[in-house]
């Protein structure tokens, strides 16, 4: 079967991940659905136990916007890839698992918005359609989500690698697989971050504010106090002034809002703290008026 050596760009974003055998027709990806620095070693171990079994790329994956975009590119880099593996347990707010299988099924609309997909935030504009064409083409996605099974995955990977067609299943989910080789030339595309919010990119939007009343009804909720770790350090713009709403020291303010601008919930502006789209829509899911 072909192979194609990839080239030295590959691959060309940086992220979560780690390289394994390049000829490999398989890479995997394991949902983050914790926070980055609380990593549970359960991941860590997914993430080894498919670059033993042969993963090209094994990594993993948090947000359905910016993280898809540099997932893709790496992909595409790389023809020998043909499958991708998406394993772990979905992610609350970001449904992770559901925008990846989304994307590769129905492509994304004129909005460059995942097709279907169920995410808040499931937008795409760092990608040209080539390369979102391209990732359709190439990539059979294998729909391991919920699965924490190093077995299993080891299993999904090694079937793919197969010379001739291997049966694999997961749950609901049955496969034929096998390697059919490298799919044309490698494709390189590196993201330039002309859009960073790009659910704010269909023309100008009235930046929304989040109520103090709002936010305090959600921190009160003891069932959903885990999520406010994202909103405890959020401070509201009021007729230009600043407002601590929790009246927290700088170390923590700092490290609240840093963990909220990593999940998008805020834009910062020196000092200027403003709520973004998807902040509102998360404190709205959290008082069970959304989703």
């Amino acid at each position: 079967m072909l192979k194609v050596k990839p080239p030295d760009e590959y691959p060309p974003e940086a992220g979560r991940y780690a390289r394994g055998n390049d000829y490999s027709p398989v890479a995997v990806c394991v949902i983050l659905n914790t926070f980055d620095f609380k990593i549970p070693d359960e991941l860590e171990e997914l993430v080894m136990a498919a670059l033993d079994a042969g993963a090209a790329l094994a990594g993993m994956l948090q947000t359905e916007n910016i993280g898809i975009e540099k997932m893709v590119c790496n992909l595409v880099a790389n023809p020998n890839i043909r499958y991708l593996a998406v394993c772990g347990e979905e992610s609350f707010g970001h449904l992770v698992g559901d925008a990846v299988v989304s994307l590769a099924k129905n492509g994304v609309d004129e909005k460059r918005q995942i097709i279907g997909a169920k995410a808040p935030t499931p937008y795409l504009y760092n990608l040209p359609l080539e390369v979102i064409e391209r990732f359709k083409q190439q990539i059979t996605v294998l729909y391991l989500v919920g699965c924490v099974d190093k077995a299993v995955v080891s299993e999904a990977v090694k079937c793919c690698y197969q010379e001739n067609l291997t049966d694999f299943s997961y749950k609901a989910e049955m496969y034929r697989l096998y390697d059919p080789g490298a799919f044309g030339e490698p494709l390189i595309h590196k993201i330039i971050w002309k859009v960073k919010k790009p659910w704010l990119a269909q023309g100008e939007r009235k930046q929304p504010f989040l109520a103090m009343k709002d936010v305090m009804d959600v921190r009160m909720n003891k069932k959903r106090r885990g999520i406010i770790k994202y909103l405890s350090g959020v401070m509201q713009v009021h007729k230009i002034e600043i407002k601590d709403i929790f009246a927290l020291s700088d170390w923590e303010l700092d490290f609240h809002l840093g963990m909220l601008k990593k999940g998008d919930f805020v834009d910062i502006y020196e000092d200027v703290v403003m709520i973004t789209e998807e902040g509102v829509y998360l404190a709205e899911m959290l008082k069970g008026e959304m989703g």
